[in-house]
């Protein structure tokens, strides 16, 4: 737990169940998942080692008015991978990151899903004002504590989409620099769309020949759906999956917790996604998302690398989850970051997103910037799988 004093324009929880509902009706922001106290919860209670805690931002008359998650996380540099190799040496040369302890990081977004899911500001309001007041908050919760002002290295603000630059690039003014990371693919669902045989008839033929592969190749693996009921049994072996996919990634703010989809699926019932594939009595992937107001967001995935080629587990996957969305009538998908290419093979194309880091030390927080400017997204091939370019995609 940590104590922070209020200000005029800030009040700090260490706990969701601290905040009033009082507060949670004024901001009227549940709505979005991600912003509902329950998704909020299933976070913080099956995630120990990392510390939580939010801001409520008020106007002049105490109403609230604006709304950030908070994490502090011990970010370990061998977590990037691959590519940034020569950076990491680079920064560590510069001692913009230290040799052996990890990088203690205060961070305002959602570690676990890709997208702005950090912080949620009321209609009618000025946000520039309000990023502003957001930066000047987080400023005073790690000063205005002794043991985190010693404590914490780096402040970083995540995932912005490219029409909230104006706004977010208010926090330049903090010397926050900002950088590119891997993009959101994103597939928007055609109205004309019914059943998933009106988006295969929308694709080249190309395509659509390597969509029938797929669904040829799985014809095997059974899917069954993880409930309650069964998500006990199931979770070890899902556990195994994912601690596969994500040791594959190349940038990863944490490790997550499975056992959180107990609490997910009791709070969110069917607008939480869980679905199991199975080769005869062996697991060997499952999916997980959320259904949005009107996308479903993928979230994390596990897969049994050895059968995936045989089996096209991962494509059958991509086709599951759009299979979905049009059986519900969504709008969109956010398949989230990594694997870019082979979404961009279904139909998905990159929204980009920005990260804001900055260092709490003045001089490395200049070298930081220099660091950054090299930070780039992976490169990848766009496929256009579609016959008509903008029946998914608006430029």
């Amino acid at each position: 737990m940590i104590c922070c004093t209020n200000t005029n324009n800030a009040l700090y929880f260490s706990s969701i169940d601290e905040i009033p509902n009082k507060i949670w009706e004024a901001l009227d922001c549940t709505k979005n998942i991600y912003f509902h106290p329950n998704f909020l919860k299933s976070l913080e209670i099956n995630h120990p080692k990392i510390l939580f805690s939010y801001v409520v931002l008020v106007d002049e008359n105490n109403s609230p008015i604006a709304f950030a998650s908070l994490k502090i996380i011990d970010f370990y540099l061998n977590s990037i991978k691959s590519e940034l190799d020569f950076l990491k040496n680079i920064g560590r040369k510069l001692n913009v990151f230290p040799d052996k302890k990890p990088l203690k990081l205060l961070i305002c977004g959602n570690t676990f899903v890709t997208g702005e899911h950090g912080v949620f500001i009321k209609e009618n309001q000025d946000k520039k004002v309000i990023i502003k007041k957001l930066a000047e908050s987080l400023n005073h919760f790690v000063n205005s504590n002794k043991k985190l002002k010693k404590q914490i290295d780096a402040f970083l603000l995540k995932d912005f989409a490219q029409e909230s630059l104006f706004i977010t690039d208010e926090l330049k003014e903090f010397k926050y620099h900002t950088f590119s990371v891997e993009p959101n693919m994103q597939l928007k669902l055609n109205d004309n769309w019914n059943n998933f045989d009106d988006y295969l008839a929308a694709m080249k033929t190309k395509f659509r020949v390597k969509a029938k592969k797929a669904f040829k190749q799985s014809l095997d693996i059974r899917i069954e759906d993880v409930t309650l009921k069964n998500i006990s049994k199931k979770l070890p072996e899902m556990t195994a999956l994912y601690e596969k996919v994500a040791s594959n990634a190349e940038f990863n703010l944490g490790t997550f917790n499975l056992e959180t989809y107990k609490h997910l699926k009791q709070k969110f019932g069917d607008n939480y996604i869980l679905k199991s594939y199975w080769l005869e009595d062996q697991i060997v992937g499952f999916i997980s998302g959320v259904i949005n107001n009107n996308s479903l967001d993928a979230h994390f995935v596990g897969i049994d690398y050895q059968k995936n080629r045989e089996y096209a587990i991962y494509q059958r996957m991509l086709y599951d989850y759009i299979e979905i969305a049009i059986s519900k009538k969504l709008k969109t998908i956010n398949f989230g970051r990594t694997a870019s290419e082979i979404k961009s093979s279904v139909g998905a194309f990159p929204q980009d997103l920005t990260m804001y880091l900055r260092h709490k030390k003045t001089i490395t927080n200049k070298i930081l910037k220099v660091f950054l400017q090299r930070v780039q997204p992976t490169p990848f091939q766009q496929k256009f799988p579609f016959k008509n370019i903008e029946i998914s995609h608006e430029k």
